[in-house]
Order: C-alpha cells, then sequence, then structure tokens
C-alpha cells in the first residue's frame, strides 16, 4: 500500500513534524511511505530514511518552487505575498497563493493509496484537490480541544469529508466526536507507546535533571527556570539540561543569566538521539501546556527517570501515575514545581523508588499493541468499506450532517474535559454505577449529565448550593453562605473540617453525578472527579472545591458545568491570634472577615434558609435594591392587519405604496422577541416587570395573564399627543416613560438585542441609583443633518446639538448595541426641557431628519451632565448576520458565549439573502436559547409558574 504523509514543514524540527516523520517511518517497514512537505525551510534534510519531496523552497529571500519552472517576471514572490484562497491566515500563517498553486497540482497528480494529513488547515486543500481515489486520513498531533478556535476551525469544518481521524487518546475521540456528532468519520485512538528497542537505563545517581521540549511559548520552559532560580543555592551540585530548540532559545538563555543560574543550566539545543541523555538524567521535568503524544515523558521512563510534569491534556495524566512514577502538578503552579524537584533531587531513595517504577509502567506499555498495528487495522477497515462499496454512501451521509450544522458555519466545538489527576479505575467503576442507576444520563466534556430540561442557570446555582447544604447538614458540620460578586454561592467552612467535608461529600453523592474539583489559588480547578472519589483529594494541596451536577441541552449546545458550582471555602483562622478569618475567596467584605461578622444569621436563597453570618444579610456599598424593569418596542411585520395599517397611513402621507399582503410577505417574524425574553429568563431573573410596546399585536405564543409581562398599546402613551398610527422608532421611545406603572429605573430592549451569559443588576445601575451608559468607540461625524443623512445618523446630530447648547461641550461618540439602562425621571425632565423637540418627534408618523433619539442617546448624554448617569462598561457582541463574512461569528459566539449581551442586526446593504438569513438564526437562536421561557404560553417553566414550583429572584 502506497502511504503520503503531507506536512507543513517536514524539516522544521517542530514536535508534530517529528511525530509524523516517526509515523511515516514505523510503518516504512510494511508500506511503501513518502513524504510531501508544503515548504522547505532549512537547508538540512530532516533525519528520516522515508523519501521527502518538497513543494516550496522557502529558505532563501524569494520563495520558489522546488520544480524546475521558470519565474515568469517576478511572479514567485508576488504570489507568495498574497494571502491563500484555500486556508485562512489565523489557520496557518505560514501558506499563501504561492503554496495554493503548487499544493493543488502536487495533490491532484497525487499516486497513493492513502494521504495521512498532519494539520487541520491542510485537511482544507485536501478535501478539495485530493483525487477522490485516495483514502485520507488527518492525524491530529495536538489535543484538539486545547488547539485555539481559530486553529481547530478547518478539522471542525472539514473533518466530515476525511475517510478518518487518528488522534492520541481516547479524551480527544470523545471530544471530537461530541463536537462533529453525526457528521464524524471513523477516528481510531493510536497512543504513544515507548520506543522500541535497547533503551539504556539511568542510574539515578547523577545530578542532573533533563527537560526535553521544542522551545516554544507552550513549553513554559521560563517557569523551569524560575522555579530552579529557587533552587539553585540549595543543590549547588545539580544542574537543568534543556534539550531542544526554537526562537525563544536567546531569550530563555539570557533570563538564565539575568537569574545568576550559570553552569546550572545548560542548552544542549536539538538533539536527535536523545536515548543517552536520559540514561544521564536522575529526575525528567515537563512544564508544558499541552502534551499530546508524551513522547519525552515515554522516553523518560523508558530509561527509569521519575517525572516532574504539569498535568497538561492528556498525555502526563495517561502516562504518570501522581505519587507512584512521578508527581503531577497543577497547570502554572511554580511554587509546587519548586516543592516536587526540591523533593526528588533531595531523596536519593524516593528517586529510585519512583524511577523503577517508572521502568515496570515502560515494559508494561511496550507489551501492548505497538501503533503499527493500530494503523493497520484502520488500513484494513478502510479496504473493507471500500470494497463493499459503502465509502462514498457514508460519505455523504457525513456531509449532510455537516450541511445541517453548516449555517451557523461549522459544527460548535464542545467542551474540553476536566483536569484530573484521581485513579480512572476508581472513576470509571463510579461511572458504570451511576449509570445503571440512572440510564437517561448523557455523557459531554468527559463527565456525566443530566438533560437540561427547564432549569436555568440560576436555578442551576441554585441547585448545587442545595447539594453542598445538604450534605453538610447531613453530617453536622457547620458552615454559612457567605456574598460575593458572583452568580454562583459559596460556603464557608473551616479549615479543620476539611477532611469531613470531602467524606460528607463523597458519602451523600456517591451514587449520584455529582462532581467535586479542587480549586488553586486562582480558584481554578486543577483536579476533577465524581464526588464518590472525593477523599482522594484529601492529601493534595487546595484551599477551596467546586461542587456541581451538569446539565446539558439535547442539541449539546448549552451545558450548565463548573462554572455554575458551589464553592466550598475553607477557612483559617489568623495566624497571630487576631480576631479575624482568612478566606481564600473574595468575599463581599474582602478576604480578611472580621469573626463577628460571622455571628449566626439567617439567609433566603430559593425559598430556603440558610446559615450565614449577620454582616452579610446587611445592605452593602454598591447593593443594586431597587427594582428594575425591562421595555421593549416591538413589532410583526408580517402580520397583514398591522400592514394594512400601514399602507393606508402611508397613502394619507402622499407615500407610494404597494398592496399590503405583498408588503406584509417581504418582512419575516424571525421570532427574536421570543428569544430576547428567553435570554432574561435564563441570564436576568432579577428583571421585575416586561413591558412590551407594540401596536395592537400580541405573540401568539406570549402569555399575557403572567404577572411579569405587560403589553402596553401605543394609545397607552401617546395619548392626545404625538399622531398615530406610528411607524417611527424615534417617536415611540420618546413616549416610554408615559408607561403607566413603569419603574423608575429600567432597561431599553430591541428585540434584536439579547442577554449572552449570566448577568446581575449592578451592571447596568449603580448602588446610588446612577444608570450606567455604554459608549462605543465610533464616532458620530462632525457634521448637520442633510438630504443623505441617515435617520438613525441625524437623530444622534440632532441630539448632539441640543447637548452642545445645554452644557457648552460637544459630543463626539455614540453607544453600543446593548440594553439601555434608562431612568424615568431623566426621559421626563427632558420632555420639559425640550418639549419641542419632544413633541415634534413624537408627531412623526415616519423617521425624519428632525427627529432627536431619545433613549439611545440623548438619556446618556443628558444623564451624565446632570449627574444621574455614569460610564460603565459591557462585553457587547455585534452581528450583521446581512453579511457572510460576519457569520463565522455566530459559531464562535454559540461556542464561547463570550458577551454580556449581543445583537443579531441586518443592515439593508448586506450580501446574504433574507431566506438565508432566516436559516441561519433559525439554526442559532434554539441553539443558543434552548430552554423555553416561563413566558411562553404552556412551556415547562410556563407551567412550573403557574403551579408555584419555579424557584424566584433571589436565588
Amino acid at each position: 500500500m502506497k502511504i503520503t504523509f503531507l506536512l507543513v514543514a517536514a524539516d522544521d524540527a517542530s514536535a508534530e513534524s517529528r511525530r509524523a516523520l516517526r509515523q511515516a517511518a514505523e510503518l516504512d517497514g510494511s508500506h511503501e511511505v513518502s513524504v510531501l512537505s508544503v515548504l522547505r525551510t532549512a537547508r538540512k534534510a530532516p533525519a528520516t530514511p522515508v523519501p521527502v519531496r518538497f513543494l516550496v523552497d522557502a529558505t532563501g529571500p524569494t520563495p520558489r518552487p522546488e520544480r524546475d519552472a521558470p519565474d515568469p517576471r517576478g511572479a514567485w514572490a508576488e504570489l507568495a505575498s498574497r494571502a491563500s484562497r484555500q486556508v485562512q491566515r489565523d489557520w496557518e500563517p505560514r501558506l499563501n497563493r504561492l503554496t495554493d498553486l503548487e499544493l493543488e497540482r502536487a495533490l491532484r497528480r497525487l499516486e497513493t493509496d492513502v494521504l495521512v494529513i498532519g494539520s487541520p488547515a491542510l485537511l482544507a486543500v485536501a478535501q478539495q484537490a485530493a483525487p477522490p481515489q485516495v483514502w485520507t486520513v488527518h492525524q491530529e498531533h495536538r489535543a484538539p480541544e486545547c488547539r485555539p478556535q481559530p486553529e481547530v476551525e478547518p478539522l471542525l469544518r472539514h473533518a466530515a469529508g476525511a475517510d478518518a481521524l487518528v488522534v492520541a487518546a481516547e479524551a480527544d475521540r470523545q471530544w471530537l466526536l461530541e463536537s462533529l456528532g453525526a457528521a464524524a468519520p471513523e477516528i481510531a485512538v493510536v497512543p504513544a507507546t515507548p520506543p522500541a528497542g535497547y533503551r539504556p537505563a539511568s542510574t539515578l545517581q547523577t545530578r542532573l535533571v533533563l527537560l526535553v521540549a521544542d522551545l516554544v511559548a507552550e513549553a513554559q520552559v521560563d517557569q523551569a527556570l524560575t522555579a530552579w532560580a529557587a533552587l539553585a543555592g540549595e543543590f549547588p551540585d545539580w544542574a537543568l539540561r534543556v534539550a531542544g530548540d526554537g526562537p525563544p532559545r536567546r531569550t530563555l538563555r539570557a533570563r538564565a543569566e539575568q537569574l545568576g543560574l550559570g553552569y546550572q543550566v545548560q542548552f544542549l539545543g536539538a538533539a536527535e538521539e536523545l536515548s543517552t541523555e536520559w540514561a544521564k538524567a536522575s529526575v525528567a521535568l515537563s512544564t508544558a501546556a499541552e502534551d499530546v503524544d508524551g513522547a519525552a515523558l515515554l522516553d523518560a521512563q523508558a530509561a527509569g527517570v521519575p517525572v516532574i510534569a504539569y498535568a497538561a491534556p492528556h498525555a502526563p495524566q495517561e502516562i504518570v501515575s501522581d505519587g507512584h512514577d512521578g508527581l503531577l502538578l497543577p497547570q502554572d503552579d511554580v511554587a509546587g514545581l519548586t516543592a516536587a524537584l526540591r523533593l526528588l533531587m533531595g531523596d536519593a531513595e524516593l528517586r529510585r523508588a519512583m524511577g523503577a517504577a517508572a521502568r515496570e509502567a515502560a515494559d508494561r506499555r511496550a507489551a501492548t499493541e505497538p501503533p503499527v498495528g493500530r494503523w493497520q487495522k484502520l488500513f484494513d477497515r478502510l479496504a473493507a468499506t471500500a470494497a463493499a462499496g459503502t465509502r462514498e454512501e457514508a460519505r455523504l451521509d457525513r456531509l449532510a450532517a455537516h450541511e445541517l450544522a453548516a449555517v451557523l458555519d461549522g459544527p460548535v466545538a464542545a467542551e474540553p474535559a476536566a483536569p484530573t489527576r484521581l485513579r480512572k479505575g476508581r472513576q470509571q467503576a463510579l461511572e458504570a454505577e451511576i449509570l445503571k442507576r440512572h440510564p437517561h444520563l448523557v455523557s459531554q466534556g468527559g463527565q456525566l449529565c443530566r438533560p437540561l430540561e427547564w432549569r436555568s442557570p440560576f436555578d442551576q446555582v441554585q441547585a448545587n448550593l442545595t447539594l453542598v447544604a445538604n450534605a453538610l447538614d447531613a453530617a453536622d458540620i457547620p458552615y454559612a453562605v457567605v456574598r460575593d460578586s458572583l452568580v454562583r454561592h459559596t460556603v464557608a467552612v473551616h479549615r479543620d473540617f476539611r477532611s469531613q467535608v470531602l467524606k460528607a461529600l463523597a458519602g451523600a453523592h456517591a451514587r449520584e453525578p455529582v462532581y467535586v474539583a479542587l480549586l488553586d489559588q486562582a480558584q481554578k480547578p486543577v483536579v476533577t472527579g465524581l464526588a464518590g472519589a472525593a477523599t482522594e483529594l484529601e492529601p493534595m494541596a487546595g484551599s477551596a472545591l467546586r461542587v456541581y451536577q451538569n446539565a446539558v441541552s439535547p442539541s449539546r449546545t448549552l451545558r450548565l458545568g463548573q462554572v455554575y458550582g458551589c464553592t466550598v471555602a475553607f477557612w483559617d483562622d489568623d495566624p497571630e491570634g487576631a480576631p479575624f478569618f482568612h478566606s481564600p475567596t473574595r468575599t463581599a467584605i474582602g478576604t480578611k472577615v472580621p469573626q463577628r461578622a460571622m455571628e449566626q444569621s439567617r439567609l433566603t436563597l430559593g425559598g430556603r434558609d440558610y446559615p450565614t453570618g449577620a454582616l452579610f444579610t446587611r445592605p452593602l456599598w454598591g447593593d443594586v435594591e431597587f427594582p428594575i424593569d425591562v421595555v421593549y418596542t416591538w413589532v410583526d411585520g408580517s402580520d397583514l392587519a398591522w400592514a394594512e395599517r400601514k399602507q393606508a397611513a402611508l397613502a394619507e402621507l402622499g407615500v407610494v405604496t404597494e398592496d399590503a399582503a405583498t408588503s406584509a410577505a417581504r418582512f419575516r417574524n424571525r421570532d427574536e422577541l421570543r428569544y430576547s425574553l428567553r435570554s432574561l429568563d435564563m441570564y436576568a431573573p432579577w428583571v421585575r416587570t416586561i413591558h412590551l410596546v407594540t401596536d395592537r399585536q400580541v405573540p401568539s405564543w406570549l402569555d399575557t395573564s403572567h404577572p411579569r409581562i405587560r403589553v402596553v398599546d401605543h394609545t397607552d402613551i401617546f395619548g392626545s399627543a404625538g399622531r398615530l398610527p406610528t411607524y417611527n422608532s424615534h417617536a415611540i421611545e420618546s413616549r416610554l416613560h408615559h408607561i403607566e406603572g413603569l419603574a423608575e429605573h429600567f432597561l431599553y430592549f430591541n428585540d434584536d438585542v439579547f442577554v449572552g451569559r449570566p448577568v446581575r443588576p449592578e451592571l447596568f445601575f449603580e448602588g446610588n441609583g446612577q444608570a450606567r451608559f455604554f459608549m462605543s468607540s465610533n464616532h458620530v461625524p462632525m457634521i448637520a443633518p442633510h438630504e443623505a443623512t441617515e435617520y438613525s445618523m441625524a437623530g444622534a446630530l440632532n441630539n448632539r446639538a441640543l447637548i452642545a447648547a445645554a452644557f457648552g461641550q460637544t459630543p463626539v461618540r455614540s453607544f453600543v448595541h446593548a440594553p439601555h439602562p434608562l431612568r424615568r425621571s431623566v426621559l421626563a425632565e427632558l420632555e420639559q426641557r425640550f418639549p419641542e423637540e419632544f413633541a415634534a418627534t413624537a408627531s412623526h408618523q415616519l423617521r425624519s431628519l428632525g427627529d432627536i433619539s431619545v433613549a439611545s442617546s440623548l438619556h446618556h448624554y443628558y444623564g451624565y451632565y446632570t449627574h444621574r448617569s455614569v460610564a460603565g462598561r459591557i462585553n457587547a457582541g455585534f452581528v450583521n448576520v446581512g453579511l457572510a463574512e460576519q457569520r463565522p461569528k455566530l459559531a464562535r459566539i454559540l461556542a464561547a458565549r463570550p458577551h454580556d449581551t449581543f445583537c443579531l442586526n441586518d443592515f439593508p446593504d448586506g450580501d446574504v439573502p433574507e431566506d438565508e438569513q432566516d436559516s441561519v438564526l433559525r439554526a442559532f437562536l434554539p441553539s443558543y436559547f434552548p430552554v423555553a421561557s416561563q413566558f411562553e404560553t404552556g412551556s415547562d417553566r410556563n407551567r412550573r409558574h403557574h403551579s408555584g414550583y419555579l424557584p424566584q429572584w433571589p436565588l
């Protein structure tokens, strides 16, 4: 069988290239193997027995094809300077238009049976240019869930067209299956195994620590230097050797000299054969943030050298047994790294014991099936599929499944598995027992999840608090719920009870899908496992826990996980005997809490009382205690009755109109309001009343009997003012403060604005009542309104004139597309101060160049100058769904959920047809907001509300 490995640069000495070349050499014994490298980046050929063919020589000042081809008037340099048409720059910046042409030429003429692709970016090219009879297999050299979003994007986009994927760990396979769903091809796991043949063993009597890594940022060698600097004086006869090369080598040398390490740190450069170096070492060190195949760790174990490593995904956790044949540490724990080095360097007996265990582990792995055998089984399965004639049919089925997700520009990346150093066998046994008891559970991110039915994130937060409180109450462990600025809850327990807390959690939730994460000083999880194994965390350092259950939506696009868990913080007494407790987490009154503040009191959350400290029950600075309402202005343009009223009004104004039915058909009701209300119910449960301002329209699905919903007709707020019917949003916004019963403080929403993640009222208002506004970086043009001015801009220009005349300063910036925090009294005062402008705007049935824009701009500037509004900060996203170039934003928003709020707008000058916009929103909105709100008639949350079983704020 002919096998071709396709690499970006086979000679760049990167870990990915070395792994691929090693794999090619191993397969070369039983197959005809070659390597096709897009770029030649070094004068020296890579050390491999497999033939390597390069396509573009990038070693000189001007890139040029390797084949004998004349340069037509400097075309090579020009093409090399142009961006690739097949590969986005953030996928792989080294590829360009010249590599496009040479790679396409080579692939179309390629005579091979199997093309093994070593880069997600090249997978995208191969899908377009590889001959159809060639089997395409992508070998993922990194943990795909740890790749930056731009790098993993081509893999998620094009995996469906590949015949198979090869990964190094089962966790990678599970992540890809969750991310790709029905579009996933066969995914084979080919784990790392120790090198074959004789390996010299270390005596462990030298005074050498060996770190082998490509010198790139992810290797974090600077952290090793920092740890070594703390030990150099204590162990002057020990040395740290760094084997590897890369751009930061000079910087790292300088850093070592700056730390005064001198001869104690030795940089060996790139080394092709490291077995002799491992035989000289007594300790192996890895500070990598990510390690997929663990080649260096396997080499170390084969030489009987104990390993100290960060518990990076995935190899360290797969290869090193913490405390047995090495030590695993939380990521970026330099203090722990220093302590681990001190322990092994200072204890020869422990080194020998761990070294012997490492050698035994290497021998066990050597007895398992080698990678060549696993590859051969994959090839046999592909051959059987081809022989059965089902290969193309299966591929088309995968592509069809991919197309269903392609409206959002491809599948959404799943959440990566949580880090753990707990015993895998114990975890697997617990999982099996729990699944027998709860067969409806599903797996995502390497953890068991309950189906997400009706709970919002705030409900999940409350449920996780209940999990902790029930366990502590049952074990008679004293605790207190303490306040902080987070959405999730924190429970304080004295450190003396740490062991009892772990036992209580293990006992209470031994057969439930409850997880416990050990937190580092930055409150990030470093070890995570099922609560039934919580006692295994006892010997590990950590001052807090995170306890949680997972819930995931049927579409797998929303998971409520550890971020919504309950934190158990272990408090210490003051070391000097002062009357204070020290909290590892920041409470609302700081990390140093007076003991008198913890005089027992009670706090009611979600209808249940919890113990707390007396001071935490008092109103504190910054607390927003006043009611906040929400106002929507909404219209269903597809409603025929509304369209007929509009056409009649336009005809009366002398505007040429079309048939009402034709006009109504042009408007599509995309149900943005339904999903905007879902966003409020999910992420802002503290809203008091929602006022829906409409023109004799009510959504059919809206529960108007809900006490928090009020439908307000235009006639209710205009009275004798203005002119109705109106189709001028500026006019409607100028009358919002006339809504009967409206709170003094409210948020103004357009229905294309959504809350994107849990937010608190303090994001929008100060505790003293001041409204916050969110300034945009965009400037308002320094011009006066004229006939060509857009109406929305004309409003901003007219606002500026009013503010400049009133306060002597000229506004220059606009505001972001986000909810607008408003005060009813400020709007009323504005109408009194500028009565003519308000009256004129209200009288315009259509937008006019004379309008003012009150809610989105004028209020903010006027409130600022009258000290009732202040500048705030919000993470607000914006996507113009009418522009094709902005569509990838939707997939990224859905995957990361990075924004407090976001707006989905569609400008009239877009290049995406309305039908396509509809399909995009129909896919995106239910995926982002899968839980029907309590305001939708007949939903689970609606029924629970009417039955009195839905928790209400405060939660």
